[in-house]
């Protein structure tokens, strides 16, 4: 992956919200849901603005204690799980620069928090709640009347 790439949310299939300092990521196609919590929302929410991959190493690296080697990896192998599943799509536009500090940045007295690779949670089992489609589940009649097989 070419760090200069642009990214944007795979919508409308996938929507997003972060609360708290935790993204919520539901692909509505395959009714499965995503968080990412602290330096993964950051990167989720620079990602979602159109931010490149090397855009993203540099605000960490300057938010963030650690060896940039290891961020970058981070951050790349992070963008390669959203894109797998399908919750990021590449984009031929550019979107916002990444110029100010991620909101959630710490910082401890005068030295930078320690950067901790983000960690992607799957969760399956409300799949079929979130891709009930009752609208189109039904037969010529409408609703109520259940298609049926």
């Amino acid at each position: 992956m070419n760090p200069d790439t642009y990214f944007r949310v795979n919508s409308p299939d996938v929507t997003n919200e972060i609360i708290d300092g935790e993204a919520v990521i539901i692909n509505l196609v395959t009714g499965n849901y995503y968080s990412l919590e602290g330096e993964g929302a950051e990167i989720w929410s620079l990602l979602a603005s159109g931010a490149t991959i090397y855009a993203i190493v540099d605000q960490m690296t300057r938010c963030y204690a650690g060896d940039r080697a290891t961020i970058s990896e981070s951050v790349l192998g992070l963008a390669l799980q959203l894109q797998q599943e399908q919750l990021i799509l590449v984009s031929n536009e550019m979107g916002v620069p990444a110029v100010a500090d991620p909101p959630h940045a710490h910082t401890n007295g005068n030295s930078r928090q320690q950067f901790r690779a983000p960690e992607l949670h799957k969760f399956t089992d409300m799949q079929e709640l979130l891709i009930l489609d009752p609208i189109h589940e039904v037969d010529a009649a409408g609703w109520p009347h259940k298609k049926t097989s």
